[in-house]
């Protein structure tokens, strides 16, 4: 069932939006090389604890850390390591937290050392994932249905060169870190549920620059590509409105 969230909810979960998107851009301004993933997974629990929230992610299914750390062919669900970051790595970060009942999830993918630092494929890449959220965020909206987003991430990548994960999606969100509806990045407009105004759901292109296919290793959690190429991942959580749609991971900013 797709949960609707009424006035009172929609403000706690801006204020969970709100902590999660500050404690991402902390984490991610210390991705730096010679520091761990370990280091930053240390550091966004800390932060989330501090702030009387809860990493929601640590104890989910098993997982035992507060941030996924995929790096480079790895799509999603990275174990931290007590490996150190090396210059021009691709690192994606994803996180959640549990702050006064209600959940937030986002994720951020860097060139380890800046911009300057990586290949001109991950630099690519990063760019073609960001613009694939705005893209389909632009359909996230009261009326259009699910596949009016995927569909829009979809034929963004491609036109680009790049390959649409297909085995990983977008979800809602709420009490419960996965709720109804299913969000794929790929799809035909004007298929699946239609969107409402109260709903909350997460948009996460996870994009690569090879071909969409994957697989998951023996840990059970890391979900690399099959042909080895690297893949970005951006995620928001997001507010359908009667209007623009709200970015509650960026402070409540509207889409553009």
């Amino acid at each position: 069932m797709i949960m609707i969230k009424n006035a009172a909810q929609i403000e706690k979960m801006r204020a969970a939006g709100r902590l999660l998107g500050r404690i991402r851009d902390q984490v991610k301004e210390a991705a730096q090389p010679g520091v761990t993933t370990l280091e930053l997974d240390q550091m966004a629990e800390s932060l989330m604890r501090e702030a009387g929230a809860i990493p929601s992610s640590k104890g989910y299914s098993g997982f035992p850390y507060s941030i996924c750390a995929s790096i480079d062919s790895t799509v999603v669900h990275g174990f931290p390591s007590d490996k150190p970051l090396e210059k021009g790595q691709l690192l994606s970060i994803d996180m959640t937290l549990l702050l006064d009942g209600w959940q937030s999830d986002t994720a951020v993918s860097v060139i380890v050392g800046g911009p300057e630092a990586g290949s001109e494929q991950a630099k690519n890449l990063l760019r073609v994932t960001e613009e694939c959220f705005w893209e389909g965020l632009r359909f996230a909206r009261e009326g259009y249905r699910i596949g009016d987003i995927g569909h829009a991430v979809q034929k963004h990548a491609e036109a680009n060169g790049c390959g649409v994960i297909r085995a990983l999606c977008g979800h809602g969100i709420g009490r419960e870190m996965h709720e109804e509806p299913d969000v794929p990045n790929y799809g035909m407009p004007g298929r699946g549920p239609r969107l409402k105004r109260g709903m909350t759901i997460c948009i996460e292109p996870m994009i690569s620059a090879g071909h969409y296919s994957v697989h998951t290793r023996a840990n059970g959690w890391d979900v690399v590509t099959d042909d080895g190429s690297i893949c970005s991942h951006y995620e928001h959580t997001v507010l359908i409105t009667d209007d623009k749609p709200e970015i509650l991971t960026l402070g409540g900013v509207s889409c553009k």
